[in-house]
C-alpha cells in the first residue's frame, strides 16, 4: 500500500482557559474562527485558522489526551509570512507583545511572541529566492 499524500491540517494547542484564548487568537492574530462547539457539558471544541492557512489550530476542553496537555507547553509553532515587519506592526498595534526581527543566513528572518498561556510562536519571512 501506498500513500500518496497526507496534509498536516489541525494541531492542538492547550490553553487554561478557552474564551480568553479564543478572544487572543481571533482579535489580536486575526485568525477565523471556524467553529465553536460544545459537544456536552465537559467537552468544547474550538478551530482557528490563521488567514491564508490550510493548518488550523484546535483549543478545548474535554478533548481526552490533548486536554492533558500543560497551558504553555506549545513552543515553536511557525506563522509564515510574507512581509515580517509589516506583520509584526500589525501585532503590536494590536498589542501584542513580539520580539524584535532576528535575521539568519541567508536573509532568513523571525520574530517571536507567546500567547496568553505561554506557547511561543514565531513568526517567520523566507525570501522569495530560497
Amino acid at each position: 500500500m501506498t500513500v500518496s499524500y497526507m496534509r498536516l491540517e489541525l494541531v492542538p494547542v492547550p490553553v487554561a482557559d478557552v474564551d480568553r484564548a479564543k478572544a487572543f487568537y481571533a482579535e489580536k492574530l486575526g485568525f477565523n474562527v471556524d467553529h465553536d462547539t460544545k459537544a456536552s457539558e465537559t467537552m468544547r471544541a474550538v478551530q482557528l485558522t490563521p488567514p491564508g492557512s490550510a493548518c488550523s489550530i484546535v483549543i478545548g476542553t474535554g478533548l481526552g489526551p490533548i486536554s492533558d496537555m500543560q497551558p504553555g507547553s506549545v513552543k515553536g509553532l511557525h506563522l509564515v509570512v510574507p512581509d515580517i515587519e509589516a506583520m509584526r506592526t500589525i501585532l503590536i498595534e494590536r498589542g501584542v507583545d513580539v520580539s524584535e526581527i532576528v535575521v539568519y543566513p541567508r536573509e532568513i528572518k523571525f520574530a517571536y511572541f507567546n500567547d496568553l498561556d505561554g506557547n511561543m510562536w514565531a513568526l517567520q519571512e523566507i525570501p522569495p529566492n530560497l
